[in-house]
């Protein structure tokens, strides 16, 4: 089941779903053990599997850690922790002879605008971990992709998080994230224009802004500027996007005129 994006108590949540042909204790032995963590998890994980305990994460090639807590370790139906103010809860139902495995990711530190602009990286992430997942518990190989671009972009649009916005006083906006890449990077794939920034954050990685004061024609211009940065976007990961169809940007022209988009 593809990742949904949600809106609780103001923050963004990720949810995703996977029915396993495993018991509910082999799929909490999967995702509490550390040596089976190690299979599928993006990180090296250490943990008191106790409700308070402390548990540490280290991701490859990295000598440093960040910390943690866990919130609910409850055999084998709940495990839920916190994670640099993120909370990540598993939760296993019997489903059959099998199990329903649901997992929920909700960001919570920053501003929710912002912290929302990461939702489709992470689902692309999180997709790859639980079908990993999948495949260790079958016993089966699994082979990460090389390809990420299109999963993220796919997800981007899915979750509207492409879209621009129209500020109080005329002003368009856009935010759009860009994972981890070096800045210098991405602002040697900048237009030469005013109005472009490229910000990182070491918790929330790197994003780009673009403003610009108020257009005569507003659609068309969020609609150029909307494909402009979709081509940054693929630019970052070494993909040439070719240019929108007319049906495309037609659709897309529609879409801002008849969404609000006042920031």
């Amino acid at each position: 089941m593809p990742a949904k994006l949600l809106t609780v108590d103001d923050r963004p949540v990720l949810r995703l779903e996977r029915r396993l042909k495993h018991a509910p204790e082999k799929v909490w032995h999967a995702i509490t053990d550390p040596d089976e963590l190690a299979h599928w998890f993006p990180a090296k994980v250490d943990v008191e599997l106790r409700d308070g305990g402390a548990i540490r994460f280290t991701f490859p090639g990295q000598d440093t850690s960040t910390t943690g807590h866990v919130v609910t370790a409850d055999p084998p139906r709940e495990f839920t922790f916190v994670w640099n103010d993120d909370t990540l809860r598993w939760l296993i139902s019997p489903d059959g002879d099998g199990s329903l495995l649901e997992f929920t990711h909700t960001f919570g530190r920053g501003e929710p605008a912002i912290a929302k602009l990461a939702a489709g990286r992470t689902a692309s992430g999180w997709d790859v971990c639980l079908d990993a997942l999948d495949a260790r518990l079958s016993g089966r190989d699994f082979e990460q992709p090389k390809e990420w671009h299109g999963r993220m972009a796919s997800y981007v649009e899915e979750f509207g998080l492409g879209f621009g916005e129209v500020l109080p006083d005329g002003t368009i906006r856009f935010r759009r994230d860009l994972v981890w890449k070096p800045v210098d990077e991405v602002r040697a794939l900048l237009p030469d224009e005013p109005g472009w920034h490229v910000l990182q954050d070491p918790l929330e990685g790197t994003r780009v802004e673009f403003t610009e004061p108020a257009p005569g024609d507003v659609v068309a211009e969020l609609a150029r500027r909307h494909e402009q940065l979709d081509k940054l976007f693929a630019a970052t990961h070494d993909v040439d996007l070719p240019d929108w169809t007319p049906e495309h940007a037609e659709a897309v022209k529609k879409h801002y005129a008849e969404r609000p988009t006042q920031g």
